[in-house]
């Protein structure tokens, strides 16, 4: 089994790929950045937030992987940053940037050769709706040019901490609707492969909030653990990871599910928000995606 994984070095990802890589068969294939993946990974340079590191990591990927293509490829990232002020490389918004267009980037390049009956997960979360109640600010809109480009928003929040969770969960909300999408394309629907948005709860443990400021990460992120048995959507990080390898492999699936999300340690499968359910809306974030990676929509 081929497998592509982002995300592999740190938290759910690591998790997810040392028992991915437990099981027999699995070859992977991890796109690292700055830290290294589980031993038994072969390891390709991949900075998510910048578009020729994608386009690089792709080509390397696809020259790595046998033929019969790939059997899953895990779109696994997530980083919340304390403001909007910081870009990428090409000029993003930078959790806008490596959450969503990298890895819609990578996808759009990788799904033309995704094996018969694969499988396809980007981990999204529960922050992407205001149903949920997070206690993140839930995303008002997945208007692609304005994600990037927050000072063209007009609603953009004057509290620089404010615009920061909300362009996090608004990535997140994108990544959930280009699952939608990339569930349609005929090309996957004709060779069988499924694709998942997996929301793995709030999950202590992991490197989400490693750029956020002080008083989150030495403060509220340490005592997070304590709260897991009574927390309606906290996990610990070996539920969570254990969820996204069997998501991307063996879990049983439901004819139609594209949205998972972990509860209790239990896998189930919710509705999207409202705003995640509009197609209108998903069809516009397909195409402005499209255009800011220089891609045909």
């Amino acid at each position: 089994m081929n497998i592509v994984m982002t995300g592999a070095s740190r938290g759910i990802g690591l998790v997810a790929a040392r028992g991915l890589l437990a099981r027999p068969g699995v070859r992977l294939i991890a796109g690292v950045r700055d830290a290294p993946p589980p031993v038994g990974a072969t390891a390709l340079p991949l900075d998510l937030a910048s578009l020729a590191s994608v386009r690089a990591f792709a080509a390397a990927a696809l020259a790595a992987v046998p033929d019969g293509g790939i059997d899953a490829l895990v779109l696994n990232a997530g980083g919340q940053r304390p403001d909007v002020a910081q870009r990428s490389a090409d000029g993003h918004e930078l959790s806008f940037a490596s959450n969503h267009l990298g890895p819609w980037l990578l996808l759009r390049l990788l799904l033309p050769h995704m094996a018969p009956g694969g499988r396809i997960v980007i981990t999204s979360s529960g922050t992407h709706d205001p149903a949920e109640r997070t206690g993140v600010p839930p995303p008002r809109h997945a208007n692609a040019r304005w994600l990037a480009d927050p000072a063209q928003d007009p609603g953009l929040d004057a509290s620089p901490t404010t615009a920061g969770m909300r362009a996090y969960s608004a990535s997140k909300l994108c990544n959930l609707l280009t699952a939608r999408q990339a569930a349609l394309r005929p090309e996957l629907v004709a060779r069988g492969v499924r694709v998942l948005a997996y929301d793995p709860g709030l999950t202590p443990g992991t490197g989400l909030v490693r750029a956020q400021i002080w008083s989150v990460r030495v403060l509220l992120w340490p005592l997070l653990p304590l709260l897991v048995p009574f927390g309606r959507t906290m996990n610990r990080l070996a539920d969570a990871g254990g969820a996204l390898a069997a998501l991307a492999t063996e879990a049983p699936l439901p004819d139609g599910a594209v949205y998972a999300a972990l509860r209790k340690a239990r896998i189930t499968w919710p509705a999207p928000s409202t705003l995640a359910q509009d197609d209108g809306v998903m069809q516009a974030l397909w195409a402005d995606s499209a255009a800011l990676c220089g891609e045909a929509p």
